[in-house]
């Protein structure tokens, strides 16, 4: 049977001090009401039961989680103790969807993305089942089709067709973040996507390739599937490291057993990673700008103004542009729009200097 995995970990620093330890972004309601993670949901709630729908997040999280999506039975929440990176969340995901099902088929998606029409994606989605349902030895992955170069994602350079699916291509390399010049080169191409993160796999074969290169993950990973009450004393010996790095690269340069696809995704696509990308994302008011909560604005054009303080709180502002102000009951951002990606240091500094408890 066909299953989904929503990855909800990761604090999102970039959207501090809206995003904490906390309170990750992906569980903040930013977009219409509405939380990153119950979006991610609801985007395949129609197609695929829920459950056959897993999410796996911070242990500190897994309440948020249950109350955000009611429809999940609580064994399908999967609460890290600790942040081991990507590979971890997958490969445990994906372990204790085998243990279940062997002959499963797994969606791995992510908590933190913009996608635009949904009835693409979930056209995309199909396409993917398909495949890794008729070849078990492919791994899929989404290509975002660029609409311009960009250089804060990754990208996939694409190799020969795939036969018997029009439009898919075999993942020849992955690319790291580019320069600029090097991402218009590669836009200007036509042969790399837009790295999604994201992936489809019969359960069976992405643990054979975790065996085959990263055998000591594999035993842990399993053992925990099988006896899930061990996690505090399991998750602390995990590798960090990426699925990327760990699997999907090595597999496409001809290591383990098996080959990278990519299934190409035509679609508006937002890895919400900042604030730019959140301005970016919601309705336009009066001069441009984007406001959130209690805010008063007078000759003021293009800013992002968010307050989180409370109903008995107001952030006025006069005479500025191109600016993120966001105030919260304990912390106040003001930096321009333009240098927002600067964010991620700032955090670091005020945590250095001020106190932990406001990261």
């Amino acid at each position: 049977m066909r299953y989904v995995a929503i990855l909800a970990g990761g604090s999102g620093t970039r959207l501090w001090p809206l995003s904490r330890r906390g309170q990750p972004k992906q569980l903040l309601d930013l977009i219409g009401g509405r939380s990153l993670l119950r979006l991610a949901y609801e985007r395949v709630a129609a197609s695929m039961p829920a459950d056959r729908v897993l999410v796996c997040t911070g242990a500190a999280y897994s309440d948020i989680v249950a109350a955000q999506i009611p429809e999940l039975p609580a064994a399908n929440i999967l609460g890290e103790p600790v942040g081991r990176d990507s590979l971890n969340a997958v490969a445990w995901t994906t372990a204790v969807i085998a243990a279940r099902d062997p002959d499963a088929v797994v969606a791995v998606l992510s908590a933190d993305q913009i996608i635009n029409p949904v009835e693409r994606f979930l056209a995309a989605l199909e396409e993917a089942f398909r495949i890794a349902e008729s070849d078990p030895t492919a791994l899929v992955t989404f290509g975002v089709v660029p609409d311009g170069p960009h250089t804060g994602y990754g990208y996939l350079h694409r190799g020969s067709a795939l036969d018997g699916f029009p439009g898919c291509s075999e993942v020849a390399e992955f690319r790291e973040k580019p320069t600029r010049e090097v991402a218009s080169a590669y836009v200007a191409s036509g042969e790399y996507w837009w790295n999604s993160g994201m992936f489809v796999w019969r359960a069976a074969t992405l643990l054979d390739q975790l065996r085959l290169l990263k055998p000591v993950t594999h035993r842990l990973i399993t053992g925990l599937a099988a006896d899930p009450g061990r996690v505090e004393d399991v998750y602390p010996q995990l590798e960090r490291i990426s699925v990327d790095y760990a699997i999907m690269e090595p597999v496409s340069k001809g290591r383990g057993a098996g080959h990278v696809v990519a299934v190409p995704l035509p679609i508006t696509w937002v890895d919400l990673g900042g604030y730019q990308a959140l301005f970016d994302n919601l309705p336009a008011g009066p001069a441009e700008n984007r406001v959130m909560g209690p805010v008063v604005v007078s000759e003021s054009e293009g800013n992002l103004l968010i307050n989180t303080r409370g109903d008995h709180s107001v952030l006025a502002v006069s005479g500025i542009r191109d600016t993120v102000v966001v105030t919260t009951p304990d912390a106040t951002l003001v930096v321009p729009l333009a240098g927002a990606q600067a964010v991620k240091d700032l955090v670091a500094a005020v945590v250095g200097q001020i106190s932990p408890d406001l990261g």
